[in-house]
């Protein structure tokens, strides 16, 4: 994913070695710009929380997947209201958090083979 367009894709969950200078460091690859950590696996995501960008989230609510960690930025951003009741409507939780902490929260969830999903913005 190292040349991530939008439709890049690698399967399978990931840890997320690292974060910043506007990007991710997973699966011996680099990754510049947002993403979102699905049970499918890692795919480009433009950063934008709203229901088109989210749609591959709500696409695979029920296989493995109840709680969506949102990595919003160096700070903690609220959810917009709408969006919160349609990933609630779907069986998805959402958990806002600055993109670190939903990075770290990320790799113990995936360890525990959690039902988990991250959108996470990258951050400089």
């Amino acid at each position: 994913m190292s040349e991530a367009g939008p439709d890049r894709f690698l399967p399978g969950r990931h840890v997320i070695d690292a974060y910043g200078r506007g990007g991710f460091r997973f699966a011996e690859m680099s990754h510049r710009g947002s993403i979102l950590c699905l049970p499918s696996g890692v795919r480009a995501w433009n950063g934008v929380l709203d229901l088109d960008s989210l749609a591959p989230v709500i696409a695979e609510a029920g296989t493995d997947l109840a709680v969506l960690l949102v990595g919003t930025g160096r700070t903690i951003a609220p959810i917009a209201p709408h969006i919160r009741a349609e990933l609630r409507a779907a069986g998805i939780s959402v958990d806002p958090m600055d993109t670190g902490s939903a990075a770290r929260t990320w790799n113990i969830l995936v360890g525990e083979r959690r039902p988990v999903a991250a959108a996470l913005i990258a951050v400089d």
